[in-house]
């Protein structure tokens, strides 16, 4: 079980903070805030999205978050990158940086999955 410990907060940390510089990204870099234009989306959203970023990610990375705030940030985070790969497809942005979303819901599945398996264990009683 000590591996699967491993992989949940290798994967978990991974993507706790690639979405806490998202979310830095979404507030400092005048050339993210043209991504969004790029791909047709009005400037709210990237503020509402990096703070809901921000808060998936303290929700992940938080030990003492219960468990059903954090499925939600697990689904959360799902749909925000299969959208993301959907709309840079859409946008006619190229294949080879399109797929990173994906890379990042691969990481994201790998966490959830090792999560279940760690919840999944007996917990070991004191008498």
């Amino acid at each position: 079980m000590k591996s699967v410990k491993i992989i949940y907060w290798t994967t978990t940390v991974l993507v706790g903070v690639m979405m806490l510089f998202s979310t830095y990204m979404y507030f400092t870099a005048p050339d993210v805030k043209q991504g969004f234009v790029h791909l047709g989306f009005p400037d709210y959203f990237r503020v509402q999205l990096a703070i809901a970023k921000l808060l998936g990610a303290l929700a992940l990375l938080l030990p003492f978050i219960p468990a059903r705030v954090k499925e939600w940030a697990y689904a959360g985070f799902a749909i925000n990158f299969i959208s993301a790969f959907i709309a840079h497809i859409a946008s006619g942005d190229p294949i080879g940086g399109s797929l990173f979303p994906l890379v990042l819901l691969a990481i994201l599945a790998a966490s959830y999955i090792s999560k279940e398996k760690l919840q999944a264990q007996p917990k070991l009683q004191v008498a």
